[in-house]
């Protein structure tokens, strides 16, 4: 029975591993993607603004 004490944790462990997989791939694309990329591109938008500005203000 030590074997199987033994193997426990590492099945157990294993079956957390590939749910979270599962749900990452199920929560890529889909209805989400275009809010995730709007939100992504308005950060990169005030980045580059942000950096533009500090430029302009260096001139």
């Amino acid at each position: 029975m030590d074997y199987v004490s033994a193997l426990v944790p590492p099945v157990v462990m294993a079956a957390f591993f590939i749910g979270l997989i599962v749900t990452i791939v199920k929560s890529q694309g889909g209805a989400n993607k275009a809010k995730e990329d709007g939100v992504v591109d308005a950060a990169l938008a005030r980045a580059e603004s942000a950096r533009q500005a500090s430029r302009d203000t260096e001139n």
